[in-house]
């Protein structure tokens, strides 16, 4: 038994389902399923009465049930309390990002720090949103830069920063590389390689989403998992991807990026949100400042998104 075994178990007991539990802790559903059963075998006592339809408490996970979520909370609270001190002392703010916002938001925001706060270190780690947020949650990062999830863990605070712009990649001697913007009509029988959803929903849906508005359905030849793969199966002539604008600063020979031009019927969809998150009621006064740049000077960072 260990705390991130209780703490699944305590947040699958608050919805009592085991797909919402784990969007809301940030976890793929195979590991929060494998850390309820590790935690039933390791007190040799079902937790949970499972049907295809409906989830409850065991009268053995009834009686667990508070003393988990105190020794859950008590651990919270005591590496809070022991990271505020080791922050004041040696002034690090620790922050994470997904891919285009470590390439287009994070090196202002950093300059910008520096500037500020000669004294304070900074460490960033790149990552995709599922992976960022529990690091969040454990205390191994105070700041993140990710696609707020669906399911919103009441622990973390949003702040919503922007939409990233979506833009088409393609081979530099493709016929379409020399214009000034494509429509997605213009990509109705281009091969297309787009990102797996499990491991990035938004970036996947994009592309469906803007061939659905226009009604069409995209030619998908291969899913990735990561941009800069992407960029180069683009650059070898394998297929066009619509990815975010801020892909085009991970430079990439052999691939230009070119604007997409959406039809003047098309409705207004929210596409590529991107929002930094943190921790709500803890004191960290590096991580505040750079919310408030963020706040002030988000006109300047989010240029070119």
């Amino acid at each position: 038994m260990d705390l991130e075994q209780l703490r699944c178990f305590a947040m699958a007991a608050d919805e009592l389902h085991f797909g919402r539990a784990a969007q809301r802790l940030g976890v793929l559903p195979a590991a929060f399923s494998r850390s309820i059963r590790l935690l039933e075998e390791s007190l040799g006592a079902p937790l949970f009465v499972r049907t295809t339809r409906h989830v409850a408490l065991t009268a053995d996970g009834a009686a667990l049930l508070d003393e988990a979520r105190d020794l859950v909370e008590r651990a919270d609270r005591l590496m809070s309390d022991f990271q505020a001190r080791s922050r004041d002392r040696g002034r690090a703010l620790r922050m994470g990002a997904i891919d285009t916002a470590s390439a287009g938001l994070l090196p202002a925001l950093m300059h910008d720090l520096r500037e500020r706060c000669p004294d304070l270190t900074l460490h960033l780690v790149e990552d995709k949103t599922a992976r960022l947020l529990p690091r969040l949650v454990s205390g191994r990062l105070d700041l993140v830069f990710v696609r707020p999830p669906e399911a919103v863990d009441k622990r973390i605070e949003y702040l919503f920063l922007l939409h990233e712009t979506p833009v088409v990649a393609l081979p530099s001697h493709h016929p379409f590389a020399a214009r000034s913007h494509v429509a997605i009509e213009d990509l109705a029988h281009e091969p297309l390689i787009v990102p797996d959803r499990k491991s990035r929903p938004h970036s996947h849906d994009v592309t469906m989403k803007l061939f659905k508005e226009a009604g069409l359905t995209p030619n998908i030849i291969q899913q990735v998992d990561e941009k800069q793969t992407i960029a180069g199966m683009v650059a070898a002539d394998m297929g066009a991807a619509i990815v975010p604008r801020w892909t085009s600063r991970m430079s990439t020979r052999g691939v230009k990026f070119i604007p997409i031009r959406r039809s003047k019927s098309a409705q207004p969809t929210d596409l590529l949100p991107l929002a930094a998150a943190w921790i709500k009621g803890l004191r960290d006064p590096a991580r505040d400042h750079a919310i408030e740049l963020l706040r002030k000077r988000l006109a300047v960072y989010a240029k070119g998104a």
